[in-house]
């Protein structure tokens, strides 16, 4: 039995005023925009700016507004009632988000549609933003018939349509699988249990006088007051899943402290942490979560400061609710600019409050220094003293890039906090990191004098028991990049295997993922394609990091190793390696800089073309491309004209140092990456493959690459001339698989 925990606004009655809210709010009032609003700042648990402004009515008698006016909630409906039951009906294990709509509507689209509720829930279902209003039409039940054959404008996956349609759809799954109507079930299974207690659809009439009245429709002689804007919702009875709430700033104040609680005492840290991550179909440039907006046409209300991966919604009439985990902070905006007649949006008020909320919030607590600096899995367990370690024989299996915040490498540490090590294994370049051969041979430490054994010496890509006797838990820190078939990731594969069979202990110190481990993009690998370049079934940009990649190599080993990861502190999913205040090191001697390596899944899909390069040995490796057949300008035209999202590309000529074409100038185009949260790298190789084929039909062979694609149908899809989305399009069922078997692997919010 859940406990009513009411979220008081007690500690928060001595809130400060921010003055520049006033004087932007108030700015806004004046030019009329709207008639006037209530703001609300809030941080953790404290209130730091609650005011009202302006009028609450012009008609037909002026009325100031206050600070319980009860507004119409407009579209904050969808997250804040909708959602939140359709994240208690998860929970409760009645739904699941990959389930097609017509598991639980058994009549939609006649019973045959693709469409999932995650689709729904993020916009993707390809359904039309609303029903159709002419001619007129009323009642709760017509109203679910139309939205049940209303026919999709495109095939789910494929297009954000912000559509009213699905949230109709989803109040009416709530209303099936709850055993009640949206509006009660969210009033017993959130408001009530948040103390929400002025939330609601349908007010009571004693409550009008305290309600923002909204337009004044044609022919009528009063504003609607108590009774819903949205006229699909007043159609249907005033109950609908994506509009129909009444709400106050206080109530919409505690919603959003229990959201920055990770849930509590509503939900489990999990489900706000699915909920609040980047749920669209993989490479889509618009990114939404359950519900909520992350970055997308429509998200204006974040301001220009809030980072991505900060979210929230935005309601018709004025309302807009703006959260933002990596500050603590939220920014509640009310007001009923629909009053008396509708106005342009206020989109611009909306993103100039959120940038003073949050520059606000950013100047007075640092809030960088509220959840601390990123430690790895080494700096974890230095703290512990090397406590995992006590009384053990250990194996390092490391490089150069296994060094600690403080700047100490893992093996002088080690060695330095009493640790019995014994032996050190290389990967690929060597324990230095400067090989680029295949060749890498046994060696011995300078500094420490221990061995160390190479796991990449011709075929030789394994420990073997000689070298692993006497130890009894072999150790793996070696920061990865995020990517498929950079070869790390399958050293410790074959570690693990080994480690399992000999019954050896195997422990990771997790690193960041520094492409961050929100994206995962890419065709899955074929187990009949698998090498050391990719050896597990996973896309090519995994978003794992080394620790729970780790946890999910495990899984696919013929016996399981005893594994355990050291995980790190204070990192989060939408981290970017910038971000986490750690020195980057280059994992490899062409991996130069965190550009080069959100490139890489791309670009690299097409480096084992002999005739082709993809920038080894220059400047910038993966950063560019070229060959001497190529003509820079019609690829950079070429490219440019396929509108990938979040990168450029520029004609460009250079002539690598090694690799191939060494010495020789190639022409081809250097990319450049404007906007690294919507870029999509395996859509950029996919382009490139589709653009090279199309110019250049027989210069590249995408079969000789197939190893690093991994995917037969892939290659098959482009040869017969499909485009790079279309392509892209054709892995979305096999990636929403694999994400949601990816989510027991993850450690991290």
């Amino acid at each position: 039995m859940r406990i009513a925990v009411l979220l008081s606004l007690a500690t928060c009655l001595a809130a400060q005023e921010i003055s520049q809210l006033d004087a932007v709010i108030e700015a806004a009032i004046a030019k009329g925009e709207l008639p006037g609003a209530v703001c609300l700042v809030g941080y953790k648990d404290r209130i730091l700016h609650r005011k009202a402004y302006g009028q609450r009515a012009l008609e037909p008698k002026l009325e100031a507004m206050t600070l319980d006016t009860i507004f119409d909630a407009a579209s904050l409906t969808k997250v804040v009632a909708t959602t939140s039951s359709i994240l208690r009906l998860v929970e409760d294990g009645k739904i699941r988000l990959s389930d097609r709509v017509t598991v639980y509507l058994p009549e939609f689209q006649g019973g045959k549609s693709e469409i999932t509720l995650r689709h729904l829930l993020t916009h993707y279902s390809g359904l039309r933003p609303d029903l159709d209003l002419e001619p007129a039409w009323s009642g709760y039940e017509l109203g679910i018939q139309k939205a049940l054959i209303d026919k999709p404008v495109s095939e789910p996956g494929l297009r954000f349509v912000y559509s009213d349609i699905n949230f109709i759809l989803l109040g009416e799954i709530v209303r099936r699988v709850g055993g009640m109507p949206l509006n009660e079930f969210a009033r017993e299974q959130v408001f009530a249990l948040l103390g929400m207690s002025e939330s609601g659809y349908l007010p009571d009439a004693s409550l009008q006088s305290r309600i923002a009245p909204t337009e004044k429709l044609k022919g009528a002689t009063l504003p609607l007051r108590g009774v819903v804007h949205d006229e699909t919702t007043r159609f249907m009875g005033g109950v609908a899943g994506h509009a129909g709430l009444f709400t106050t700033v206080d109530d919409l104040a505690k919603f959003a402290r229990m959201v920055l609680r990770k849930g509590s005492p509503l939900y489990s840290s999990l489900t706000i942490a699915a909920a609040t991550r980047t749920q669209s179909p993989a490479g889509q440039s618009a990114l939404r979560g359950l519900g909520w907006d992350i970055d997308s046409p429509f998200a204006g209300n974040r301001g220009d400061l809030y980072p991505i991966g900060s979210f929230g919604h935005t309601g018709f009439t004025g309302t807009s609710l703006w959260i933002d985990p990596s500050t603590e902070s939220y920014v509640i905006l009310l007001a009923n600019a629909v009053h008396p007649m509708r106005r342009p949006p206020i989109t611009a008020l909306r993103s100039k409050v959120a940038s003073v909320a949050a520059a606000y919030v950013s100047k007075t607590f640092q809030p960088t220094a509220s959840f601390g600096p990123v430690l790895t899995g080494l700096d974890s367990l230095i703290e512990s003293k090397f406590a995992a370690l006590a009384n053990k024989k250990v194996g390092l299996i490391t490089n150069h890039t296994g060094f600690a915040r403080d700047g100490r490498r893992n093996i002088d540490a080690m060695l330095s906090g009493g640790v019995t090590l014994t032996a050190l294994f290389s990967p690929e370049h060597g324990i230095l990191g400067k090989l680029d051969h295949e060749k890498v041979t046994d060696t011995r430490d300078p500094v420490s004098k221990l061995p160390v054994y190479s796991l990449y010496n011709e075929e030789n890509r394994k420990p073997n028991a000689a070298n692993l006797k006497g130890i009894d838990t072999l150790v793996f820190d070696i920061q990865d990049i995020g990517t498929r078939f950079f070869t790390y990731g399958c050293t410790m594969k074959n570690a693990m295997e080994v480690a399992s069979q000999l019954n050896i202990e195997f422990m990771v110190l997790d690193r960041p993922n520094p492409i961050t481990g929100d994206h995962v993009e890419g065709p899955l690998m074929e187990p009949a394609q698998m090498s050391f370049v990719g050896c597990l079934p996973m896309p090519l940009r995994h978003g794992f990091t080394i620790g729970e990649l780790a946890r999910f190599t495990n899984d696919n080993l013929p016996k399981r190793a005893r594994l355990t990861v050291v995980p790190m502190k204070n990192w989060k999913r939408s981290f970017w390696f910038d971000q986490t205040g750690l020195k980057w090191a280059n994992p490899s001697p062409n991996m130069r800089s965190l550009g080069a390596a959100l490139l890489y899944p791309g670009v690299a899909m097409l480096e084992f073309s002999k005739n082709y390069s993809v920038g080894r040995g220059s400047e910038a490796p993966f950063e560019q491309v070229g060959a001497p057949w190529i003509d820079a300008q019609k690829l950079a035209e070429a490219l440019n004209g396929l509108e990938i999202p979040g990168v450029r590309a520029q004609a460009n000529s250079f002539e690598p140092a090694a690799s191939y074409y060494a010495g020789q100038s190639v022409n081809g185009v250097r990319f450049v990456v404007t906007d690294r949260n919507v870029f999509d790298s395996s859509l950029l190789g996919l382009s490139l493959m589709e653009v090279l084929t199309r110019l250049y039909p027989k210069q590249i062979n995408l079969e000789a690459n197939l190893k690093l694609i991994g995917s037969p149908e892939t290659i098959r899809r482009l040869a017969a001339g499909e485009t790079a989305v279309q392509v892209r399009q054709s892995w979305v069922k096999a990636l929403d698989l694999f994400s949601e078997k990816r989510q027991q692997y993850l450690i991290y919010p």
